[in-house]
């Protein structure tokens, strides 16, 4: 399911316009990001926790020279499924 997709079928579960689910993802979203960014987490019960990680910095290697290069520290999303998310994907 990409974006779109999810736009109608929230557009179609709700019976509102496409129009008002996309601005409500695309709200959704903001706030997740904004959340993650000035706090570092944000925590939906039951769905899962969306958080900011640390990398540390590291030695890789260029795989068509196998030259080493350096990749400096970073901080990257991260994404952990909740019990409710996970339950309702496994098998059986």
């Amino acid at each position: 399911m990409n974006k779109g997709e999810l736009i109608e079928a929230v557009a179609r579960n709700t019976g509102e316009s496409k129009a008002l689910a996309e601005k409500m993802i695309n709200e959704t979203l903001d706030v997740i990001v904004s959340g993650v960014v000035m706090s570092g987490k944000v925590q939906i019960t039951g769905f899962g926790t969306f958080e900011g990680r640390d990398r540390a910095a590291r030695t890789a290697r260029n795989p068509q020279t196998g030259e080493p290069i350096y990749v400096k520290a970073t901080r990257v999303p991260a994404f952990k499924a909740g019990k409710g998310f996970k339950d309702a994907v496994k098998p059986g």
